[in-house]
């Protein structure tokens, strides 16, 4: 080849070389980090369609019936199985004109974090924009139980759970500035504004036992009331706080898990299992350590961009189980590919045998047999 003909194709390929030097780059940027002894077993569950998005949390009442799950129009509904399939079980507010199934729209409310109290029977959740809320076992138009606490706004109330022996709740309030509404804001802003509110029942007092929390998000009481764990969502450290004993008063690092945690739920053998919304790429870490390169993104980019590079790219699934006593990771399930599960919120394992899953945004719940990866 002559000399000229060399030097012209050279160039023309650095337009190429560049693409895919910049696409590189980029991948390794947004690309999710590979998990150790995973068990790929999350694609085989079945999808329970729903009539409503974004089942966020699951909830059986005391006979077993379930699970509950609210979306993001403000109701909550309880599946019956497959032949009466979903029942319209309660809901936020009783402005109901405007709701919208695909985006969530303050007046509506938006159901989160559910949990029965058996004494009554009453089910309590935590409200993305009206705080903490409670309707009766006939279901209908909730009722607010609190929504301010040491004369600040709950802004953002987001999962709860109750010691029956104690009669106080405890919940997260994942910021002090932001909704439901701007969740994606919130994990990418580095502000330290979310806390942990202890409520009496009895007294109806309300007390902040942690703030300073960078998007904290799940949140479930141990086995023996001890203390609660607290999923920090955009560093996935879960914060163990002692609310009995000793040691209460004070908090430590009980685990670290390898993704944006969403809902933490006890299991009946007294361990947890964590959703994850997604595996940490390099820039979920850079947002994590950096709050101008957070803040820089949300000025520049969408919503919906966030939450594409957020998830790496490529929505999947990811459930991790780790134990009540150390915080040791047990169990990592997988799907990797998004196949069957994409944006996990919570694992919710019932004594049947069954293990089931919400997401935040997709239109559906999964249920997997625990059979499929015990013992793997």
């Amino acid at each position: 080849m002559p000399i000229s003909q060399r030097a012209v194709t050279q160039i023309a390929a650095v337009p190429v070389i560049l693409a895919v030097v910049i696409y590189s780059f980029w991948s390794s940027i947004i690309g999710t980090e590979n998990l150790n002894e995973s068990k790929k077993v999350l694609q085989l569950a079945k999808t329970i369609p729903l009539p409503g998005d974004g089942p966020e949390s699951l909830e059986f009442d005391s006979q077993g019936q379930g699970p509950y799950v609210g979306v993001t129009d403000g109701r909550i509904l309880k599946w019956r199985g497959d032949e009466l399939g979903w029942l319209d079980f309660a809901h936020s507010s009783p402005h109901r004109e405007n709701c919208s199934r695909h985006e969530a729209v303050p007046s509506c409310g938006r159901p989160l974090g559910l949990v029965f109290y058996k004494k009554t029977g009453e089910l309590y959740f935590c409200d993305g924009y009206f705080g903490v809320m409670k309707v009766g076992p006939e279901g209908g138009l909730a009722e607010l139980v609190v929504d301010e606490v040491e004369g600040r706004k709950v802004m953002f109330a987001n999962q709860m759970d109750i010691d029956e022996e104690e009669d106080v709740f405890y919940f997260v309030d994942s910021s002090d500035k932001y909704h439901f509404g701007d969740v994606f804001y919130v994990s990418v802003s580095g502000e330290r504004v979310g806390r942990v509110i202890r409520y009496d029942m009895k007294t109806k007092e309300a007390k902040v036992i942690k703030d300073k929390l960078y998007f904290p998000n799940g949140l479930a009481l141990s086995k023996d009331g001890s203390f609660v764990v607290v999923c920090e969502s955009a560093t996935g450290k879960i914060h163990r706080i002692w609310v009995k004993g000793p040691k209460a008063g004070t908090s430590d690092i009980f685990a670290s898990v390898p993704g944006g945690p969403d809902n933490i739920r006890r299991s009946h053998t007294g361990d947890f299992w964590v959703a994850l919304h997604s595996k940490f790429t390099l820039l979920t870490r850079m947002f994590a350590k950096s709050s101008l390169v957070g803040k820089t993104c949300m000025k520049l980019l969408k919503v919906k961009t966030l939450i594409h590079l957020t998830s790496g790219g490529k929505p999947h699934g990811v459930i991790v189980k780790i134990s009540g006593e150390t915080g040791e990771i047990l169990e990592v399930l997988e799907d990797s590919e998004g196949e069957t599960m994409k944006y996990v919120s919570e694992a919710y394992e019932t004594k049947d045998g069954k293990l089931w899953a919400g997401s935040v945004f997709w239109p559906a719940v999964w249920v997997l047999e625990t059979s499929v990866f015990e013992g793997k």
